[in-house]
Parts: structure tokens; C-alpha cells; sequence
């Protein structure tokens, strides 16, 4: 029992006698809910045209689409408040206590979707309980990144953090891999009616099947040294206390919330938006753009190489230190941006599309593939997971998730590459900010090994 009255697991996970196969364990089980939260997630969006009518009644497809994506804005607006609500529990009752917690939230959250009664059925209470689910994983998406973040920052070790921390982003697209395949094989095993009537369900059934195997996973988990050792009273007072972010670390919190609002941005902008753009902005083999199939087969084609790249560039980080890294890549984002517009605006074949798309996210994986470990290593063990998960949530939710929205804004008004020109501006200065920064492999506060 630690002195804060919290009890923790003190199993000397980072001892010398700990074997690689139980580090990797409680690597892959810290890092593993990401794939689930992701794919819940994206099975959202991927099949809200075949639920849409089932909660929403109302004769007009678009309005009931508009009503399901609303619904999935409520969900985006519960993720900061997830990343405070988690981030705070994370540095008090401990990484393993949060990260359970998160992946139950998903579950649950998943299984009200499957079992609900569609409106027919209960009438008003079936969009109110889809809110209610929504919030329930807005909130287990929000939080689960910062306690993840943190929990396989402290688990690995100090020459290889930077590999490690790649694993969060690659576990974070390979949900919506999963979410995007398995929507085409349930388009090719179901009729349109079947998928609109019970098929819909199957996805998020699987969601929360796979969730308690995590949760399963979990159980098995050791706390990190890092949070144990961080157990004096000295320390307990000071365990996740908000405002510390803003008293004594107010220069890192400020930082973090600018190099993701432009690593979010940059995200969005190459992933999301990529589909839209390949079929309205692109040249395409007839120079009216890409076909929907052609367009979802160049992104997924895309999304897998920039998962490859995490762990590579991640290792990278470890040889030649996060700022090289970190700032090379907004610098690279920064000259490249809207040449690569270009680009892809007169791309006519498959392959040269997918090219032209894997050179900024192979870029952006110099922000993505350490995004978990230089924020960890910003802050002390006792606000660490607050420390991430805040600063990441915010940014998040006002800039990279309004990232595909701004750039449909600016096509609408006839005026695309204006939005590549803000892009170019947003990725300069977060090129000056990792400059700034230093970089945080020699200055770590994760002070355990």
C-alpha cells in the first residue's frame, strides 16, 4: 500500500531480472486498447449510412446522417474531458487503474450501440442511448491515449523508448485498418438489407468482444516502476494536480499543445481528408478524379505504410535523439506541403497517388512515431499521464479534429490551396517549437530505466 492510501502493484517491473518476453507483454498490453478504441471508433463512421435510419426515422437519408454525425460530435467533444478525467486517475490510482478503466468505458460503450432497439422499438430512448454510448467512448478514447502514452513511456527502456513509442500509433492506425477491411468483407458476405437491418451490429459487437480480451490482458499487467517510486508523501500531494501543468510546467504544456495541434492537423489533413480530395481535387484516369473504390484502396494502401514507419522512425529517435526528429519532420512537412497539393491535384494513376501520399505521412511518422515518448518525458511521474493527456486532448479536439472540416470549408469557397498554405504556416511553427523544445532523450524526467 503506497503512502497516499492507494494501493499499487510494486512487482520491480523494470528489475534487472525482468525477462524481454514480460516487458513486451505489458508493452503490448498498454499499448494494445489503442487498436481497440481506434477500430470502435472509425466503425462509427464506416457504418453510420447502414445504422443512420434505424436510430433516426426520419424520411431524408441526409438528415439522418446529419443527426448520426452530430452524434459522433458529441463523442469528439467528450475526449478532452476523457484525456482530464483519465490523466488525473492515471498519476493517482495508477497506469494499470487507468488504462482498465478506458478499455471498460470502450466496451461498454460498444455493446449499448449493438444491443440497442433501433427507433421503431423504444422511440426517443434509442438516439439517446447511442449519445450516451458515444460519450461513454468519447471519453474511453480521450483518456486512453494519455494513459497509454505514459504507461509504455515508463515500461521500456531508456535505449529504446523511442521503438516503443511507436507502437501507440501503429496499434492507432491499425483500428482503422481493421474497421475499413472488415466493413468491405461484410460488404461482400451481406446483402445491402441485411447490412442495414442486423449486419451494422457485428462490427461493434466485435468491438467489445475485443475489448475485454484487452481487458483480460490488462489484468495481467505490472505497474510501472516509475509510478511506484513516485509513492513518497512529498509526491502524493502533488499527484495529479491540474493546475501544475499551468504553474510549473506552463512552457511544456504550451508546446505540447502546439506540435499536436499541428501533428493532429497534418494527420487528419493526409488521412481523412485524402479520401474527398482523391475523388473531387484529384486528376484521377479521366481527369475527373478517382473512383470511391480507387480512392478508399489508395488511402488504405497508404495508412499501412505510414503504420511500417512508426516503429522505424521511432528507433531513429533513439539513435540520433527526438529533436532531430521531431523538428526535421515539421521542417520536411513544412517545404513540402503544397508542392504535394499539387502533386496529388494532377495525379492520374493508382501508384502515383499512392506515392505522392506516402511522402508526407513517411514525414509526419517523425511526429507521430515518438508523439507518446517526448511528452512523457517533459513531466515527473507524479502529473506524467495529466501532463500528456491534457495538452494532447484539446489540441486534438479544436484543431486536428476539425482538420478535414476546415479543408472542405476551403474547397467550398473555391480557395483548396489556401488550406495547404495555413498547413505550410501551422508545420513552420511547430518546426521552431521542437527546435525550441531541445531534445527531451537528454533531459527526461522518466528517470527509472
Amino acid at each position: 500500500m503506497a503512502e497516499t492510501g492507494i494501493e499499487t502493484d510494486r512487482s520491480p517491473v523494470a528489475a534487472p531480472g525482468m525477462s524481454p518476453g514480460r516487458r513486451l507483454w505489458n508493452i503490448l498490453a498498454g499499448s494494445g486498447g489503442n487498436l481497440v478504441e481506434w477500430f470502435d471508433w472509425f466503425v462509427y463512421t464506416s457504418f453510420l449510412i447502414y445504422f443512420a435510419p434505424i436510430f433516426f426515422p426520419d424520411a431524408d437519408p441526409t438528415a439522418q446522417l446529419l443527426n448520426g454525425a452530430v452524434i459522433f460530435g458529441v463523442g469528439f467533444i467528450a475526449r478532452p474531458l476523457g484525456a482530464w478525467l483519465m490523466g488525473v486517475y492515471a498519476d493517482k490510482a495508477g497506469r494499470k487503474a487507468a488504462l482498465t478503466l478506458s478499455v471498460s468505458l470502450m466496451c461498454f460503450g460498444s455493446l449499448m450501440i449493438a444491443l440497442t432497439p433501433g427507433h421503431a422499438t423504444i422511440g426517443i430512448f434509442a438516439p439517446i442511448i447511442l449519445a450516451v454510448a458515444r460519450i461513454l467512448q468519447g471519453l474511453s478514447v480521450g483518456g486512453e491515449y494519455g494513459a497509454s502514452a505514459t504507461y509504455v513511456s515508463e515500461m521500456a527502456t531508456r535505449r529504446h523508448r523511442g521503438f516503443w513509442s511507436g507502437f501507440l500509433y501503429v496499434t492507432l492506425i491499425a483500428g482503422q485498418l481493421l474497421a475499413g477491411l472488415l466493413l468491405i468483407l461484410l460488404q461482400n458476405l451481406l446483402s445491402p438489407e441485411a447490412l442495414e437491418a442486423w449486419g451494422w451490429r457485428i462490427p461493434f459487437a466485435i468491438g467489445a468482444a475485443l475489448a475485454v480480451i484487452v481487458f483480460w490482458m490488462r489484468r495481467d499487467m505490472h505497474e510501472t516502476t516509475s509510478f511506484v517510486a513516485a509513492g513518497g508523501a512529498d509526491e502524493a500531494k502533488e499527484r495529479g494536480k491540474t493546475m501544475l501543468l499551468f504553474t510549473k510546467y506552463p512552457k511544456e504544456t504550451l508546446m505540447i499543445v502546439v506540435l499536436t495541434a499541428a501533428g493532429g492537423v497534418g494527420f487528419y489533413t493526409f488521412t481523412a481528408y485524402m479520401l474527398p480530395f482523391l475523388v473531387n481535387s484529384a486528376a484521377g484516369p479521366t481527369g475527373e478524379g478517382f473512383s470511391r473504390p480507387d480512392a478508399a484502396q489508395i488511402s488504405t494502401t497508404a495508412l499501412f505504410c505510414f503504420m511500417i514507419f512508426q516503429l522505424l522512425v521511432g528507433a531513429l529517435s533513439d539513435i540520433v535523439g527526438r529533436r532531430v526528429v521531431l523538428a526535421g519532420s515539421f521542417v520536411l512537412l513544412a517545404l513540402s506541403a503544397y508542392p504535394i497539393y499539387q502533386a496529388l491535384q494532377g495525379a492520374t494513376s493508382y501508384w502515383q497517388a499512392v506515392l505522392l501520399l506516402v511522402v508526407p505521412l513517411f514525414l509526419l511518422s517523425g511526429y507521430t512515431s515518438i508523439s507518446a515518448i517526448f511528452k512523457a518525458e517533459l513531466f515527473p511521474a507524479q502529473v506524467r499521464a495529466l501532463g500528456v493527456a491534457l495538452p494532447y486532448g484539446l489540441a486534438q479536439a479544436i484543431f486536428g479534429g476539425n482538420a478535414a472540416t476546415a479543408a472542405l470549408s476551403f474547397k467550398n469557397a473555391g480557395n483548396e490551396g489556401g488550406y495547404f498554405v495555413a498547413l505550410t504556416v501551422l508545420m513552420a511553427i511547430a518546426a521552431l517549437t521542437a527546435i525550441i523544445l531541445g531534445d527531451t532523450r537528454k533531459k527526461s524526467l522518466i528517470l527509472e530505466d
